[in-house]
């Protein structure tokens, strides 16, 4: 139900990483539950001579923005388009964000910590935690995301288990980053489980890789798909179909496996409402706030962690039969937390439920 008649413009500042940006197309998203909105997309790439720390200082310092933009990443203010709302993800495009926000007269979203950056310069900013929610325009929310939950997924239903394994696995390969390291045993590892489980619990796996992933797990997930009796039944290589691909995975699969490196792709898929089990290898750090973000998701009965080495089809079956996934839409609930914080982009109202006639809560905490 469209609350508001009058479209929004929205700006969505993009880093090119598919993390980040898919952020920012979750926060349209959630726009677009409270009413028509026009989107115009715009890379913005930081001069490598002028660190974001100093950009954040001068926006703090109150230098105009026509000045941040170009110093910082080459843009003319007098080419940014007409604007209601600037939305980006990434420390990147804080301070892009910032300035641009200022020079259009906008209303503007960050999803992530602002790290020096004065919170008046943001209208509103997503983050996953309480401990990150420092002033009172901070909204804690699930990272928003593109993908929505499906009515098959949002239904719930009997847990899955030991006595009820899942016919549809979807698997989101990472790959290394920060303190995660995959060697070809890791990888190894993994497609042998794949192998065992399709064997002992009739599994079909529905694959996917990333821009991290490396060759070797793509070429071994590639063989896989092109054997009649791997248990892959689905194959989406990042090198050839690029990113989106997720959608179509989380549609038909039942839950979630996921390299837990990739904290966006775990929320993507918990957002979804799939039960999701992420698995590690053996040389592997989270930092603080990461571990802190992924035992608030065991808390909340949503994920289970294992390492690869401990891997098995008895120990993924028993971890799912831990989780109750989420029944409710992320989405909605974020376009109620920001129907309500920025009323401008919401018509003065805050949004409905889809099925339901109350208001929804905007809610603290994911």
């Amino acid at each position: 139900m469209l609350l508001r008649a009058r479209p929004v413009n929205a700006l969505l500042l993009s880093d090119g990483k598919p993390g980040h940006y898919h952020q920012a197309e979750g926060v349209i998203a959630a726009l677009g539950r409270l009413g028509p909105v026009a989107t115009t997309r715009l890379e913005v790439r930081r001069r490598f001579i002028v660190p974001t720390r100093t950009l954040l200082q001068l926006v703090n310092a109150g230098l105009p923005p026509s000045r941040i933009l170009r110093l910082g990443y080459g843009l003319r203010t007098a080419a940014l388009p007409p604007a209601d709302v600037v939305v980006s993800a990434g420390g990147e495009t804080l301070a892009a964000n910032a300035a641009a926000a200022k020079a259009l007269g906008a209303a503007n979203i960050f999803c992530g910590r602002l790290r020096r950056l004065a919170p008046e310069h943001v209208a509103l900013v997503l983050v996953t935690l309480d401990s990150l929610a420092e002033h009172p325009n901070h909204q804690v929310c699930l990272p928003p995301s593109p993908i929505d939950a499906t009515p098959r997924t949002r239904a719930g239903g009997e847990r899955l288990g030991r006595d009820r394994p899942p016919a549809r696995v979807g698997v989101l390969i990472g790959g290394n980053s920060g303190a995660f390291r995959y060697q070809p045993k890791d990888w190894l590892r993994l497609t042998g489980f794949m192998r065992e489980a399709h064997r002992s619990h009739g599994i079909a796996w529905l694959a996917t890789t990333s821009r991290r992933s490396g060759a070797f797990i793509g070429d071994a997930l590639a063989a896989m798909a092109a054997e009649a009796d791997s248990g892959v039944r689905t194959f989406v290589d990042f090198r050839t179909a690029g990113p989106g691909t997720l959608a179509q995975i989380f549609a038909e699969a039942d839950a979630i496996l996921c390299t837990d490196d990739s904290t966006s792709m775990l929320s993507e898929a918990i957002g979804a409402c799939l039960p999701v089990v992420a698995v590690a290898p053996e040389a592997c750090a989270l930092e603080a706030r990461e571990a802190e973000y992924r035992q608030l998701l065991v808390d909340r009965g949503w994920y289970r962690p294992l390492r690869l080495a401990d891997l098995t089809p008895a120990a993924f079956v028993a971890a799912l039969e831990e989780i109750a996934p989420r029944t409710t839409s992320a989405r909605d609930e974020l376009a109620a937390a920001i129907g309500e914080r920025l009323p401008m982009l919401g018509g003065g109202q805050t949004p409905r439920r889809e099925g339901s006639t109350k208001a929804a809560p905007s809610g603290r905490g994911v």
